[in-house]
């Protein structure tokens, strides 16, 4: 199994991902349950370490916009 996966398309994906794990932290905040900032971005940064290794041991990123043809 393949994915195409764009640069542009796993960056945008990983910013909401962060966005929305970093919303869930401020509603544990807003509960009273406090967690400190280091973890989540370590977890974040190691996230996408992670994506963009598997990315390009799969064959690197998609480079042609492709053929644009329809049969």
């Amino acid at each position: 199994m393949t994915v195409d996966v764009s640069r542009g398309g796993l960056l945008v994906g990983l910013a909401v991902f962060g966005v929305i794990v970093y919303e869930i932290r401020t509603v544990f905040g807003f509960v009273g349950v406090d967690l400190p900032i280091v973890p989540y971005l370590v977890g974040v940064f190691a996230l996408a370490g992670v994506v963009i290794w598997l990315v390009v041991l799969n064959g690197g990123w998609r480079t042609d916009p492709g053929t644009g043809e329809s049969n």
